[in-house]
């Protein structure tokens, strides 16, 4: 089945349904609604199946499709999945089913459309899985910035207070760094030999100028450092965070942010492996910035959402300075990371949207003992903190100490800076949970109906597969790891880096 043509038909499938949810008249809500659902579930049933065709040990790209499109810029739809695409496709397809059922009540009726609601969510999904799996720069680049399309209407047209702030402020970082990636993929056509085909660049990138490879590195990097976002461009994902409905901003900070660091993984480190080396320390410095001064504003944050947001900026700190450290330990930690973060602050997006319905307010203020009134979904809201911190017995537990200890084995001063990022974060963490489900009940709270309602069905649906899939990892990370390390390790060959040799204690003293 490895010659089925999975990633052109997950690409295009949800833009299909897209396309049946939006003609579903207004009226309808509800078969919208359920449209959608089904149609999400239908990506992850033929997800599951390229994940179980999919060859560990075979071929670094599987399931290569390539049809012509711009035959003078020998532009084409070419698809390929190496093990890093193929577990972000993974948590596409796992995140979207849960994300719509999430938002079944998100969206008044009498205000805006709810099928265009939906429809956008399966469009979203659509260039999600076209980015990750595009193996053409230029294709790459067109599902890259036309991802920001549903996105922005998303926030623009069914986000909160100051949504439509929120939602330009995305856009322009968005397409500011768009156009540095754009001048880089000319600069590429232009030295790579007139292709956009990710493989011919590769064979021919040794052969690039320093100069000229740093400058292209520099502009892909800028652009995937937006995205991600790394500190310091990292200001418009607080806003967005707060404004986006609860669930798409799980999508948002669960997956859309990752398109930047896959893109660093796949095309800055592979295509410009002198540039990647030299620009190393730099970005280890941001990294390690990132971790501490985005842990310190989560810690002083008192909008709920605002402080999920600051904690994902945190994340990917850990994500930048294990992709950089240029290690296999570190950098099938960072892919792993990539998806634990997906996973963990995922659920607490959503676990955090499921009190401010309740509530109608993300302050931490106006909680307060909120346990007691609904202790099983507190009970939720403090295993997603947990995840989120790394404890051990949960997946990021596992990611986090990869980084950290492929990291020390080469930078060990780094690998010690960013730890102080993990006491931060039982910090803020714990200090959110304590603020909102312990302690004293907050007389207001009684006032409110909605506070008075425990989770529901639809809830324990939405959160138990995550809760299931973050406790697995956490103790049996192999079927995801065993798929990550051969393209891992395939990428380290591409920057022409080795791991350390091992050392061992003997008589007091170190030995190789």
């Amino acid at each position: 089945m490895t010659d089925f043509p999975f990633l052109s038909i997950l690409t295009l499938f949800p833009l299909v349904g897209a396309a049946v949810v939006a003609f579903i008249p207004k009226t309808r809500a509800q078969l919208a609604k359920t449209v959608a659902l089904v149609w999400s579930l239908l990506v992850l049933a033929l997800s599951v199946v390229m994940w179980i065709v999919f060859e560990a040990g075979g071929d670094r790209f599987q399931f290569r499709e390539s049809y012509q499109w711009i035959p003078t810029w020998d532009a084409r739809f070419t698809f390929a999945a190496d093990g890093i695409a193929l577990v972000m496709l993974m948590l596409i397809a796992v995140l979207v089913p849960a994300v719509i059922l999430a938002s079944w009540h998100d969206v008044d009726e009498s205000k805006r459309s709810v099928p265009t609601y939906f429809a956008l969510l399966l469009a979203l999904e659509c260039t999600m899985i076209g980015v990750f799996a595009a193996a053409d720069v230029f294709l790459f680049y067109v599902f890259f910035e036309v991802m920001l399309v549903p996105m922005y209407f998303i926030i623009g047209s069914y986000g909160g207070a100051r949504r439509q702030y929120a939602a330009v402020k995305f856009f322009l970082y968005s397409l500011v760094g768009g156009l540095f990636m754009l001048a880089a993929v000319i600069g590429l056509w232009v030295v790579g030999g007139h292709t956009f085909d990710w493989q011919k660049l590769s064979d021919v990138s040794a052969a690039f100028d320093t100069n000229t490879a740093r400058w292209l590195f520099l502009g892909f990097f800028i652009a995937f450092a937006v995205k991600a976002p790394f500190f310091p461009f990292h200001t418009w994902l607080p806003d967005a965070g707060v404004a986006a409905p609860a669930p798409a901003a799980a999508l948002l900070v669960g997956v859309l942010d990752k398109v930047g660091t896959f893109g660093i993984l796949r095309y800055c480190l592979p295509l410009f492996p002198e540039a990647s080396r030299w620009f190393a320390p730099a970005a280890l410095i941001l990294g390690v910035i990132g971790i501490i001064y985005a842990a310190l504003l989560a810690v002083g944050q008192h909008d709920l959402k605002r402080l999920v947001s600051y904690t994902s900026i945190a994340h990917f700190g850990f994500i930048g300075i294990g992709i950089f450290a240029f290690t296999t330990q570190a950098g099938t930690g960072s892919v792993l990371y990539m998806v634990n973060h997906g996973l963990a602050t995922g659920l607490l997006f959503l676990v955090v949207g499921m009190f401010v319905a309740r509530r109608g307010s993300a302050l931490i203020s106006d909680f307060g003992g909120a346990g007691k009134l609904v202790p099983v979904l507190a009970g939720v809201l403090f295993f997603a903190g947990l995840a989120s911190l790394a404890l051990p017995g949960t997946a990021p537990f596992v990611s986090e100490f990869l980084v950290l200890i492929g990291t020390f084995t080469v930078h060990k001063v780094y690998a010690v800076i960013a730890t102080v990022g993990i006491i931060l974060a039982a910090a803020y963490v714990l200090w959110m949970v304590q603020r909102t489900t312990q302690g004293t009940l907050n007389p207001a709270l009684t006032e409110v109906p909605a506070m008075h309602k425990d989770i529901t069905l639809r809830e324990k649906i939405v959160v138990a597969p995550l809760v299931l899939l973050l406790l697995i990892l956490g103790f049996y990370p192999k079927p995801v790891t065993d798929v990550i390390n051969p393209a891992v390790e395939a990428t380290m060959q591409d920057i022409g880096t080795t791991d350390p040799a091992p050392t061992a204690v003997a008589n007091g003293r170190v030995a190789p």
